[in-house]
Formats: C-alpha cells, structure tokens, sequence
C-alpha cells in the first residue's frame, strides 16, 4: 500500500509562540479549526508529552451538523517550536472509529501522525511547517490539503492585531 505525505508551509503575521498558542489554547482553537464552514465547539486540550486532547469539529447544517471527534496524542511538546501528534478519529466517548464511517473519503487513514514547526523569521513573522503522513490515496491527499488550507486562512484572520 502506497503511503503519501501532505506537507504545506505557511507564514504568519505573529511570532512562532503566538502560532504555537493557537495550536494549544482550548480558547483560540475554537476560533478558528475547521475548513471553511465548519466550527469547533470542543477543544478539550491536554498538550503535554503522552497527553490526549480531544477536538470535535463540526459540519455545517447544509452538511447534516455532523459532530467529527479527533483526538490528538502528543509526542513531541517544544513550546513555540514543535508539536508532534497522532490524530485518530474517535466517538465523543473517545473510542477509535473509522474515518470512512464519517463519511470522509478512502484513502485517509485512521490515525495520521502530524509533525509541526513553528519558525521566527522576523519580529512579528513566523512560518509554520506541517506534515501529515500516511494516506493512501491522492484524492483523499487533495481533499485534506484543501480543507487544510482552509483551516490555515480561519487561523490568519485570528492571529491578526
């Protein structure tokens, strides 16, 4: 079985540890995680080494307000730096699920490592570097590439001054 990995690079008017926040901060998450769309009503966070957080992404009415639960296990804590996590999808009572009984496409595996650095560049500039391995389809790749990008833009207007 093939094994693709999505990467996208993207640059912040803020520092890295304002980029970091927003990855960490139950409060900041829920502002903005989620494509276009989308909102995210729980953003339980337990951002430490062999720690679980809990994140429930939810669909838009015109897409039947389907509650997506993901946890994420951490590896890697370097605040300002890096995160490491496994993301899985999982039920609101945190048992581990199938992607595809979601509805999300083939080829989107069930657990997906994620790798994120957070780079200073200049005062109030930051790039953030994110990789996710492991699926098994490029249409699957392309749908998560789009909904990240999408994700990424809500992050921006949120970490404006």
């Amino acid at each position: 079985m093939i094994s693709i990995d999505l990467s996208l690079t993207r640059t912040f008017e803020a520092s890295a540890l304002a980029v970091y926040t927003a990855w960490t901060d139950s409060r900041l998450l829920k502002r903005w995680w989620g494509p276009d769309g989308f909102t995210c009503p729980l953003a339980d966070m337990d951002v430490r080494v062999g720690g679980t957080s809990l994140v429930c992404m939810r669909a838009p009415a015109e897409w039947g307000g389907l509650d997506m639960f993901n946890t994420w296990t951490y590896g890697v804590v370097d605040p300002g730096r890096r995160l490491e996590f496994v993301l899985r999808f999982v039920d609101k009572e945190r048992a581990v699920i199938t992607p595809q009984s979601l509805g999300v496409p083939a080829g989107v595996p069930s657990e997906v490592p994620h790798l994120l650095t957070f780079t200073d560049v200049e005062e109030q500039r930051s790039i953030l570097s994110i990789t996710e391995v492991g699926y098994t389809s490029l249409q699957a790749l392309e749908a998560s590439k789009r909904g990240l990008e999408q994700t990424l833009d809500k992050l921006a207007k949120v970490l404006l001054p």
